[in-house]
């Protein structure tokens, strides 16, 4: 009886195969996690730190550290840490040298509140706390502000910080108690009163030519205020 070599090695290929997956996954299982390894991505990574995001991790796995990976529940790490009033967004995943990983972005804040309580609002329109470690250079918010009801002031914020006359110029926001919204600008005398948020761009147009022309005439300091609310008019009150 003639014996086929090319079965048995292939038998034998096989089994190898199947013994070193086997061996791999029973090790891979009993392998523990490692100090969590923090990254940070996107622009805004002063506000909360590496240490801070490696506590959380911790505090929420009941000492993170030296337990088997397969108990890992990463969903559950993931929403903690989003969580965190600090955080924007979170990956967690465990490599396969058991090393816990962690992927962080930042909240980025466009506004600081600064009311009878003090916040910052981000790019969402929603609340972030001040932080310790690092202070926003963000226009200044004032007046009758509620933090359940963000809407007018967010707006208008939002529009300052992707405008880049509006972001070099305005460094403060305040809310009436009628919800009529006012700019105050760097090294000018005069109160910019926007009204409601409505048509928000033409009043900013208006305000921007307003600006120029009295620029160039050096007379932006001969008004005490400048009205933008009525359609298509600059009403300006003099000193």
């Amino acid at each position: 009886m003639k014996i086929n070599w090319n079965y048995i090695k292939m038998f034998v290929l096989l089994g190898l195969v199947v013994f070193l997956f086997a061996f791999a996954s029973a090790r891979n299982s009993v392998r523990t996690v490692s100090k969590p390894n923090v990254k940070f991505v996107g622009e805004n990574n002063l506000f909360i730190t590496n240490e801070n995001v490696s506590k959380l991790l911790i505090q929420n796995f009941k000492g993170l550290i030296n337990i088997p990976k397969e108990t890992l529940v990463l969903n559950e790490l993931e929403n903690a840490l989003k969580s965190n009033p600090m955080i924007k967004k979170a990956e967690v995943y465990v490599a396969v040298d058991g090393t816990l990983n962690a992927e962080i972005e930042q909240k980025s804040p466009i506004a600081r509140v600064s009311t009878n309580e003090s916040y910052y609002i981000d790019d969402d329109g929603f609340y972030m706390p001040l932080s310790h470690n690092f202070s926003a250079r963000v226009p200044l918010v004032t007046g009758f502000v509620e933090k359940n009801d963000l809407k007018n002031i967010y707006i208008v914020a939002n529009k300052v910080n992707n405008d880049e006359f509006l972001k070099k110029h305005v460094v403060e926001i305040r809310q009436g108690i009628d919800k009529d919204v006012y700019l105050k600008l760097r090294q000018c005398q005069f109160l910019v009163q926007l009204g409601d948020v409505a048509f928000l761009d033409k009043k900013i147009n208006n305000l921007k030519a307003f600006y120029q022309k009295n620029l160039k005439e050096k007379t932006l300091d001969s008004y005490s205020k400048v009205n933008l609310q009525f359609d298509n008019q600059v009403v300006c009150t003099k000193i």
